[in-house]
């Protein structure tokens, strides 16, 4: 890795200034930023750096090397999508740009030049969806963001455009994610290539993922779904490159997992789905139970997946087992099989004795595997525990220990699961195999990364040996790529050194290398890992520099290998590599019971598979690429190949396929070991890249010239470094000019023929020269404009404060006088008003104090009065209470000095005791006990003397309170003396009392009765008064409640009709938005329903083409064209075609052999499916659109009743005007009949000039009689409207009367009280009453009337039988003349009673208006009678002559002659008849009607100068003449030929939007007509009398209109798709890179993968582009007559692709999201507006599509700080999803310095705030949606009978009837 000083343009004092920033290593972060404090100086040994943390250090040079740190890149480079962008390519660059976008952008790929590096995010992501596949489909490799889909996209392109095969080298570690990579690969190519055969391959494909998953997967402690195997598959593609077929490789298989897992591991998946749906019918023969029940699966302890279901997953596996085409019955098979080895793995063995071993009989799960396999008990019990062994003489049957027999099963289970394997992955490959020939293919290689482990054996030595070779062929396509870029550019080559692991191979493939000769030891006979671990010391340890011996270990070797030093253990190294099975085991297998082909196809090849044939007993296995077909005769020696020479073999042919090949490189990253969404491990990405080769690829990248530009792009970015005499023509000139002043070491850059190459480090330089000139530029442009901004505002704040200083001076001076004039008042004023407060204040104050100081002295003498009884009274209570005290005291005194003399006495006795005691004993020995203790009793003695003085003083005071209480107890004795005297004086006067207390009682109860009544007086008068103030309160507070209670009532009265009003409209407008939203959906799924089943009918359409041209393939030389086809095509209808198609397909089925006709049935019955369901929609299409209409006519159903009996009447009316119409017809062709019989009589015949004269006369003079008819019954319609006008103006009055009565009751309301508001509302009830008595008397009158009007009309019936018979027996002149007469006097007498029962004025004038009509009617008709009298007198006059003639004079006058006589005398006034607006033709010309007018007609052509939507106007003339005549075959044909014709022609050119808009206008009108001229009086409101005279009258089209309108549908949708497929290539170019304002966004650096340049070229599209393409299919529409609101529905449309492929674009590419950027995304929307604006469209909608994008581009251009940030974005944002907002923010990218990134901390604040949002998870718009369409009626104004047939269109076998 170069270091710092290698990589710097400049002297590195220029570069290692202060401020700048490095990178130095770390222990924990491996790499750490820091900045210089200090400028470097040539020499100095340490660098003064602070961290990040600001903790400063001082990091100390390398004393040999001087090499200084690694300078970190600016901030605008930091997340670039490419590594190579990086203008220093460092390790600690690379690391810090990984991390930057995977923890802060949650970007989980960047590319490294032709690497995508991908690292695992342990989350579901939403990017892998069909909208993500589908906006990269199509897409250039730098174009869109780094993803697995744009290696997929381009290993797509480079297959169509080079015709070359391309590889996609998935690796990685375990966990890394190389399997999901490889399978959205798949994905993607299935998607977006589509299947080229009736199979549905890429689904196929697919499905193989879930069996090899299942199968080939486990959990690990690294992965949860790790691939246990490598493979390589190939997709096959035809020559228009669509999926034909697959082919899949496997690479060692681990089988050593079937039989033993680590803790925390599981087994395959296969065997948890099988115990997990143990408990389904089909699998309880296989006795399985819980996965912890079998050893083979219980060794991890954790035999469940968090979030993963077996039982679901084995639904899915099974699902694709049967996809692939594997039947119910090997299903069953293998699950069989797979049971038998979870039995087999619990059988257990015993020892029997040291040296052999034995199964106990009756084992129950060796006995189910038995019955599983159809094998003996007795022959699999034995040979588990024996083995055979072969000399040249004899075969010896040898019993072996357990611990062998334990390694015998398990080793036969391994080979039984490899042999399902091999038989699952055969299967796989037979149903993927393709067809058809194989063009090209897209390989698919997911294989084991670079693995190192505490103990590495045999599977870790093949993994790594597999990625030497892969690294080598990596190094050498990537040193390939840069040579040949710099020769394409001819640039010097100089030769560039990277690694070459060639001597690493040579150490483990060459002759007598590791494999070579570990297969030779494998060969001796007492081979051991020992022996061969001595052989690798002595061939290697001295000669090769990589391969090196353990210290402490004579088992082991070390390789050191591209990525790192790996140490072998050699341990099972030789078992592993045979990898052998005993062959009676297998022999008992072959020999099952079952009739199961599975077993049989298992083991029929065991021949080579009882010797070393793939796997190792203890590792990964299975090597084959291809099982080649063994030939019967070869010898056994050849199948004998070890596991290792398999493995080189195979490893061979992978890369002879890879060099055949286009690799592709994905390289996958496990960002932790602990599985943690998002966290990124500094320590294990650094080792993972290091072992990929991506800092291998930086390192080549960096060694030559890394940073490449255009001359554009820099001429572009660089534009502010040069000077405007510097700026020339030539960008290349002025490039090398500019850049030799600014870089004086031309050996840092080169100049090539599209691009400048420059040295690592070059860019950062230049970059900081730009940011240098527009900092100093943004620093003189904010002074100038800074100094204008405060000059201007000091000036305006200058004059401000004269003006304010001017007008307030004034102010306060008028302030001033007025204060004057007002304080001399206010003196004045105050001086009298303050003698006369003063004056009152001291009378007040005088008065006051006289009264207090009376007051005060009596309450003063009263107070001391009380004060001296009260000292009185208290001395006595004191005398007596302190006698008491003194007495208790005594008595206290008195117990406590006996108790102390008792215990006193006690003391003195104990004492003397001891005393005795001690005197009693031993003097001596208690001294010699109590040494010492003399100081202690005299201390005692001491304290006891002091005690006896206390007692003598204690007894001298009892003697003084003994003394004291003597005296005392002689004064009380007296007075108990004097008491006693007391006593008996109060018992002389005890009787004196008693009298004096009774008269004293009666006195008090007297005084208690008045009291009490005195006080029930007072209760009583304040119990009333409490009352009455109670009651005069209540009444208050019940008036204020009634007033509050009416006011609320009035509110609520107001609040609930308006209320009510609101709700009423608020539901009605909710139940129409309702309605239409789900009449929209019906509408949509109708549409995308129409849009399956034209895609079906085109599929089946094509398989019948296939078909007939598989069985009746053209001669050369005869073959038909397309014009020829499509005019022999037109001359048939549809139901031919399809009868032709069915014979067709039915003859090439009996013809071709093994055709597959299951797809033909499957979607014939899709095909009645979705017509059913097409029927059903359209019914509720229909009733929807009935519930729609049906509120709108809500209103007028009253109407139609009151309407009902009068239009039977017409109806009644209308049908006896038909028979009289009826008879006149029948009268005239009999006098035709009567006129052809005289004529006969004479010479001229019927065909003869006076005959045809006569008959034309008669002709007119029918059609002169209609008319008058016809306006004899407009006058009776007339008459019937005024009626009705009359009627509806009576509805409308009774209808406005409640209105008055709601408002009069509104009126009422606000009088005030409630009681009147009662009596209002009985007044109201009686009124309604009435009202309805009157209503009920009306419809009673209306009854008798109507009884009356029946009555009427049965005399009337009477009337007209009677006339009709006496008209029966008139002659036929006067039989014509009485009806019309007594049909209009009729009518005339029915219209004058109406109006004189309505309006007797009315009465009168239409009375004189009906007869001056009369009178014109009679004097017409006596004009007719008189020209038919003339015309039968020279009827007579002719007949005459004809019979004068003679037969010579009729020969010899010529027809001509006779002619200009008969006609010249008559001289008959005739009037020319009115064309009726319809085209007749032939019944045979419907196929040159067809032809001429739609499928040769061309729009840019013939029609583009004819009326619009004439080819709808002619056949709809042509449909009304067929509907004239009543010919139910030629209107049925004419619209079958129309409908498929359109749809022919449309399928020819369907891709010309000319053609699709011009028919979709045509259809359209041609619908329109149909619906204007039906009949049905809703499309008929716009029509005129001639329009409504031109209505079909025989059928009813509206199925056919429903045909139409789904046709309509389909031309729409095509047109859509027809346009997005020229607007698509146009939006991204023009709406997001082009800059349509120049020099506002610079373009940054990229890296190898260039992106398409911004700058206009001659081939790019820009915004002008897309506005003159909108601008075409607007004119082009209207050219062609499209209705306005389809118009409007089509750019609506428009605008949504564009809005969405933009958002969806903007989503995708960091680049794009930028300040910059946003305010060139809104410029191209205002002008998008501003052409909405120009051609009316302001309304359509298309503003709103586009509201995402603008929001986005708004988004970009916020700021993105602080927290009401994030409240404005939340709030301004609501048309964005959560998802697309953060995805916005995280790949925001500043362009300059100027901009800052937005932080983590404020995109997690958005994603809390919008946490709430109800709103779909997906991040891109759906661009395939399409609107529902919708055809409003558009009639037309256009008279039929004036349209003219131009002679261009070859229609002259029309005729206008």
């Amino acid at each position: 890795m170069e270091k710092g000083h290698d990589s710097c343009s400049m002297a590195a004092s220029e570069l290692y200034t202060k401020f700048a920033r490095v990178w130095i290593p770390d222990a924990e972060e491996v790499w750490k930023s820091a900045e210089l404090t200090k400028n470097y100086k040539h020499g100095d040994s340490t660098l003064h750096l602070t961290l990040e943390d600001g903790m400063d250090i001082e990091h100390k040079l390398d004393d040999k090397t001087k090499n200084l740190p690694h300078l970190r890149n600016p901030d605008i480079l930091v997340g670039e999508n490419d590594l190579t962008a990086l203008s220093y390519l460092h390790e600690p660059a690379v690391l810090h740009n990984l991390k930057v976008r995977f923890t802060d952008s949650k970007l989980i790929y960047t590319y490294c030049g032709i690497v995508l590096v991908a690292i695992n995010p342990y989350e579901n992501l939403p990017i892998y969806g069909s909208d993500i596949i589908n906006a990269y489909s199509g897409q250039n490799m730098g174009d869109m963001d780094p993803h697995i889909f744009a290696v997929a996209e381009e290993a797509y392109k480079q297959m169509a455009r080079d015709e070359r095969n391309q590889s996609i080298i998935v690796s990685g570690e375990s966990g890394a994610g190389k399997t999901v990579s490889a399978k959205y690969a798949m994905r993607y190519f299935a998607t977006v290539s589509g299947a080229a055969t009736e199979a549905n391959v890429e689904e196929k494909v697919l499905a193989s993922n879930p069996i090899m998953e299942a199968i080939g997967n486990a959990k690990t402690t690294r992965n949860d779904n790790s691939s246990r195997f490598g493979k390589y598959i190939e997709i096959g593609f035809d020559k228009r490159y669509r999926i034909i077929g697959a082919n899949m490789r496997t690479y060692l298989l681990e089988k050593s997992r079937v039989v033993f897992q680590a803790d925390e591991e599981r087994n395959y998946h296969i065997f948890y789905q099988l115990c997990a749906s143990s408990h389904l019918p089909e699998f309880k023969n296989l006795k399985l139970g819980s996965a912890d029940d079998f050893h083979c699966t219980n060794q991890g302890q954790n035999p469940i997946i968090d979030g993963v279901d077996d039982a679901k997953e084995m639904c899915t596996t099974r699902h694709a087992f049967s996809l692939l085409g594997i039947n119910e019955l090997n299903q069953r098979g293998l699950f069989q099989v797979l049971a038998a080895i979870l039995h087999l793995g619990n059988v257990e063995i015993k020892d029997r004795d040291s040296d052999s071993s034995i199964i106990p009989p009756n084992n129950r799960h060796l006995t189910v595997f038995c019955e599983l396999m159809g094998v003996t008990y007795q022959d699999m019990s034995h040979w588990l525990c024996h083995k055979k062994l072969k000399t040249a003489q004899e075969t010896y049957i040898k019993p072996i220990p357990r611990l062998q027999a334990s390694n015998a099963r398990d080793a036969l289970a391994k080979h039984i699961y490899a042999k399902v394997f091999n038989w699952i992955v055969d299967h796989v490959n037979k149903s993927l195999r393709a067809t058809v020939k194989q063009h090209s293919f897209i390989g698919v290689l997911d294989i084991y990364g670079f693995e190192t482990f505490e103990i590495n054996s045999f599977e870790q030595f093949c993994i790594n040996y597999a990625n030497e070779k892969l690294q080598q062929q990596f190094n050498m396509h990537v040193f390939k790529l840069e040579q040949e870029e710099y020769l394409k550019e001819q640039i010097p080559w100089t030769l560039i050194d990277f690694y070459d692991n060639q001597p690493c191979i040579n150490l483990i493939e060459a002759k007598m290398g590791v494999l070579d000769l570990l297969d030779e030891e494998c060969k001796m006979p007492k081979g051991s890992d020992d022996s061969w671990a001595q052989k690798l010391y002595n061939t290697h340890l001295k000669t090769c520099s990589l391969f090196e011996k353990p210290r402490m270990s004579n088992k082991a070797f070390i390789i050191q290998h591209f990525a790192d030093k790996v140490q072998y253990q050699c341990d099972g190294f030789l078992e592993k590599n045979k990898d052998t099975v005993n062959e009676e085991q297998i022999n008992v297998l072959k020999a099952s019971k079952l009739k199961l082909d599975l077993l049989v196809e298992l083991f029929q090849d065991e021949e080579k598979a009882t010797s070393p044939t793939g796997t190792a007993a203890g590792g990964r296995t299975r090597l084959s690429v291809k099982p080649k077909e063994i030939r019967p005769g070869a010898s056994s020696k050849e199948h004998k190949k070890t596991v290792g020479c398999q493995f080189r073999n195979s490893l061979a042919m992978l890369m002879e396929t890879l060099n055949a090949t286009t690799p592709h490189y994905v390289r996958c990253i496990k960002p932790n070991d602990l599985k943690f969404p998002f966290t990124f491990d500094p320590k294990r990405a650094v080792q993972q890249l290091r072992a990929c080769g991506v800092l291998e690829t930086i390192r080549i990248s960096a060694a030559g010239f890394p940073s490449r530009w255009t001359y554009q792009e820099f001429f572009s970015r660089y534009r502010v470094l040069m000077k405007q005499k510097d700026v020339l023509s030539d960008r290349r000139l002025t490039c090398r000019n500019v850049l030799e002043k600014l870089v004086q070491d031309q050996d840092k850059y080169q100049f090539g023929k599209t691009k400048i190459f420059f040295r690592a480090g070059q860019v950062a330089y230049l970059e900081k020269l730009r940011a240098d000139k527009l900092r100093k530029a943004c620093v003189r442009i904010q002074k100038t404009i800074r100094c204008w901004l405060v000059r201007k505002k000091y000036l305006r704040k200058k004059h401000a404060a004269i003006t304010i200083q001017r007008y307030t001076r004034g102010h306060q001076a008028r302030c001033l006088v007025k204060y004057m004039r007002q304080t001399l008042a206010a003196i004045t004023i105050q001086k009298f008003q303050r003698m006369c407060v003063q004056r009152k204040l001291y009378l007040q104050k005088q008065a006051a104090a006289l009264v207090m100081q009376t007051i005060l002295r009596a309450y003063m003498a009263r107070q001391k009065y009380q004060g001296l009884l009260r000292n009185h009274k208290a001395v006595f209570i004191q005398k007596h209470v302190r006698g008491w005290l003194a007495r208790q005291r005594y008595k206290r005194s008195l117990r406590a000095i006996v108790y102390l003399q008792c215990c006193i006495r006690r003391m003195k006795a104990k004492k003397e005791l001891k005393k005795l005691k001690i005197e009693a004993r031993s003097v001596e020995h208690f001294k010699k006990l109590n040494v010492g203790m003399e100081n202690k009793i005299m201390q005692l003695q001491r304290k006891l003397d002091e005690q006896a003085k206390d007692n003598r003083v204690t007894s001298e005071r009892l003697n003084c309170l003994e003394t004291s209480h003597a005296v005392e107890s002689e004064k009380l004795k007296v007075e108990v003396s004097k008491l006693k005297g007391i006593e008996e004086e109060a018992k002389n006067n005890a009787n004196r009392v008693t009298s004096l207390l009774e008269e004293l009682e009666k006195l008090r109860k007297e005084l208690t009765t008045t009291q009490k009544e005195k006080k029930t007086i007072e209760d009583w008068a304040t119990k009333y008064r409490d009352e009455m103030e109670k009651m005069v309160a209540e009444l208050k507070e019940q008036n204020g409640l009634l007033k509050t209670e009416k006011d609320d009532l009035n509110r609520m009265i107001k609040e609930q009709s308006q209320q009510m009003t609101e709700k009423m409209a608020r539901a009605l407008a909710e139940e129409t938005q309702q309605l239409e939203s789900d009449l929209n959906e019906e509408r949509s799924r109708y549409q995308n329903l129409l849009t399956e089943h034209l895609r079906l009918e085109e599929r089946y359409d094509d398989l019948k083409e296939e078909i007939t041209l598989s069985v009746s393939v053209p001669k050369p030389g005869h073959r038909r064209t397309d014009s020829t086809h499509s005019s022999n095509g037109s001359e048939c209808t549809y139901n031919s075609e399809f009868a032709e198609s069915e014979e067709s397909s039915r003859h090439g089925e009996d013809v071709t052999r093994g055709m597959d006709t299951s797809l033909t049935l499957k979607l014939q019955k899709r095909v009645t499916e979705l017509e059913q369901e097409k029927s059903s929609l359209r019914n509720e299409l229909e009733n929807k659109e009935e519930q729609f209409q049906r509120a709108r006519v809500r209103d007028d159903e009253e109407h139609r009743k009151s309407r009902g009996a009068e239009l039977e009447y017409e109806s009644l009316k209308r049908q006896e005007l038909d028979s009289e119409n009826k008879k006149l017809k029948h009268d005239l062709t009999a006098m035709r009949q009567s006129l052809l019989g005289n004529a006969g009589a004479g010479a001229g015949a019927p065909g003869s000039p006076p005959y045809k004269v006569l008959m034309d006369q008669l002709n007119s003079s029918c059609e002169e009689l209609e008319v008058r008819k016809e306006e004899v019954l407009i006058l009776r319609s007339q008459l019937v409207s005024q009626k009705e006008a009359m009627q509806h103006k009576d509805e409308k009055e009774t209808m406005t009367e409640p209105v008055h009565y709601v408002e009069d009751v509104h009126k009422m309301k606000d009088s005030g009280a409630i009681t009147q508001a009662y009596l209002g509302l009985k007044e109201t009830n009686r009124l309604l009453e009435g009202q309805m008595q009157q209503q009920r008397r009306s419809y009673d009158n209306e009854v008798e009337v109507l009884r009356g009007e029946l009555q009427s009309v049965k005399e009337e019936n009477n009337r007209q039988q009677q006339l009709l018979a006496q008209n029966l027996q008139l002659p036929p002149e006067a039989r014509i003349e009485a009806s019309l007469q007594h049909e209009i006097t009729r009518l005339t007498n029915e219209n004058l009673e109406m109006l004189l029962t309505e309006d007797p004025t009315a009465y009168r004038s239409a009375k004189v208006n009906i007869l001056r009509r009369m009178v014109d009617l009679m004097e017409q008709l006596e004009k007719q009678d008189k020209t038919i009298r003339k015309l039968k007198k020279q009827l007579k006059v002719f007949s005459k002559k004809i019979g004068e003639m003679g037969a010579g004079q009729g020969e010899t006058i010529s027809p001509g002659q006779m002619v200009e006589e008969t006609v010249r005398p008559v001289n008959i006034p005739r009037r020319e008849k009115d064309f009726q607006g319809m085209l007749e033709y032939k019944k045979e010309d419907e196929l040159k009607l067809v032809k001429n007018l739609i499928l040769e007609l061309k729009p840019r052509g013939v029609a583009v100068n004819l009326i619009p939507g004439l080819p709808a106007y002619i056949l709809f003339m042509c449909l009304r003449h067929a509907d004239y005549v009543n010919d139910d075959q030629k209107v049925r044909t004419l619209l079958t030929s129309t409908i498929n014709s359109i749809k022919k022609i449309l399928k020819k050119r369907g891709d010309d939007f000319e053609t699709v808009s011009f028919w979709l206008s045509n259809t359209c009108r041609f619908l329109h007509c149909l619906k204007q001229y039906s009949g049905d009086e809703s499309f008929m409101k716009h029509n005129t009398p001639k329009q409504n005279d031109h209505c079909l009258s025989n059928f009813d089209l509206a199925e056919y209109r429903q045909v139409l309108s789904d046709l309509a549908i389909q031309i729409y949708q095509q047109l859509i798709k027809c346009m997005e497929n020229i607007l698509q290539p146009m939006i991204v170019s023009g709406m997001l890179e082009h800059e349509t304002i120049q020099g506002v966004s610079g373009v940054k650096p990229t890296g190898l993968r260039k992106r398409t340049s911004s700058i206009a070229d001659e081939g790019t599209y820009t915004l002008e582009s897309i506005l003159r393409q909108l601008s075409a299919f607007h004119s082009t529409m209207c050219q062609h007559g499209t209705d306005p609101e389809l118009i409007k529905q089509v750019v609506k449309q428009q605008f949504y692709i564009i809005g969405a492929v933009t958002l969806n674009n903007l989503l995708l590419r960091k680049d794009m999201c930028s300040w910059s950027k946003g305010m060139q995304i809104r410029y191209n929307v205002s002008q998008l507006e501003e052409w909405l604006r120009d051609k009316s469209l302001m309304l359509c909608g298309a503003k709103e599509t586009l509201e995402p994008l603008i929001q986005a581009a708004q988004l970009l251009q916020v700021k993105k700080k602080t927290d009401e940030d994030a409240e404005a974005i939340c709030s301004m944002c609501n048309s964005l999803s959560t998802s697309q907002i953060v995805k916005v923010l995280n790949l925001y990218t500043p362009v300059n310095e100027f901009e800052e990134r937005v932080s983590v901390t404020f995109i997690r604040t958005i994603q809390t705030r919008l946490r709430d949002r109800c709103e779909t998870p997906q991040l891109l718009m759906d661009t395939k949606i399409i609107y529902p369409v919708t055809f409003p009626f558009n009639p037309s104004s256009l008279a039929l009978e004036t349209i003219q047939i131009p002679g261009s269109l070859n229609l002259a076998f029309l005729t206008r009837v």
